[in-house]
């Protein structure tokens, strides 16, 4: 009898351990779909730019770059589907996404570009924003993946060498191109003041990036002037129950749009 015992228990726990083991592969599949799908994406609708020489003959990295360092086919992505708003883009990081932007907060947390239903969804603007990043602040929410994709990696700006390695990133758009001058980054809960609404300038604007600088975790000499429009960044975070990890940025105009040189 003992030994029947024995033998079920460890036939369950075998059958747990596969079923796991299952579990863990198709989760990791799904991922590694996820992955090629935004590589196959940016490889059909994205190319590096030529960046112009800048006065006095200099040219290459030590140039002034001026207009955005790739270039976006945004025709072909809005007829692919037109709720693309932008791209998104930072050098030498996994940050290489187009931006959605939905009728409400549901469907591109769970769904790609294309539609598909996906566990990495899609990086995308608050559907309360305006559309064109004309808002003060327009917020942009991405998953935070276990293979590091999508704004999983929000956080690595959290250390100081890591941020003024990677003190910029690129928002690309149909009718402008903009620098996000990064000056803030923290871990904050989904329901604080960080994501607060803001309809314009003035005091209440004034209080709200001066928190921000306040709590960041990472220390930056970026002006922050009347008038300026910003971006936050945003994904989950797992230090206590709804956690963010958050990324404030100045959205600085370039002289391109998609990347092309303005006419």
């Amino acid at each position: 009898m003992k030994k029947w015992i024995k033998r079920t228990v460890i036939a369950v726990l075998f059958l747990v351990f596969v079923g796991s083991t299952g579990t863990i592969g198709i989760t990791m599949w799904r991922y590694k779909v996820d992955e090629q799908l935004y590589q196959s994406i940016a490889q059909q609708y994205t190319a590096p730019a030529e960046i112009p020489a800048a006065s006095g003959g200099e040219q290459g990295a030590g140039a002034p770059q001026e207009s955005a360092p790739i270039i976006v086919d945004f025709d072909a992505l809005q007829g692919a589907n037109p709720d693309v708003v932008g791209w998104i883009y930072c050098e030498g990081t996994v940050i290489d996404y187009p931006v959605l932007q939905g009728e409400d907060n549901d469907y591109y947390l769970h769904h790609t570009m294309d539609g598909k239903y996906s566990a990495a969804g899609s990086i995308f603007a608050d559907a309360e924003n305006g559309k064109g990043f004309q808002d003060v602040n327009t917020i942009l929410y991405g998953h935070h993946m276990k293979n590091k994709s999508m704004f999983a990696t929000l956080s690595d700006w959290f250390e100081q060498s890591y941020y003024e390695s990677h003190p910029v990133m690129w928002l690309l758009t149909p009718e402008q191109d903009y620098k996000i001058i990064l000056f803030s980054g923290y871990t904050t809960s989904a329901k604080s003041d960080t994501y607060k609404y803001l309809t314009g300038p003035g005091e209440v604007l004034d209080q709200y990036l001066q928190m921000a600088v306040e709590q960041s975790e990472f220390k930056t000499d970026v002006e922050l002037a009347e008038g300026e429009r910003y971006v936050l960044l945003s994904t989950c975070a797992y230090m206590f129950d709804n956690a963010r990890s958050v990324l404030h940025g100045k959205l600085v105009p370039v002289d391109s749009v998609g990347g092309k040189p303005r006419k």
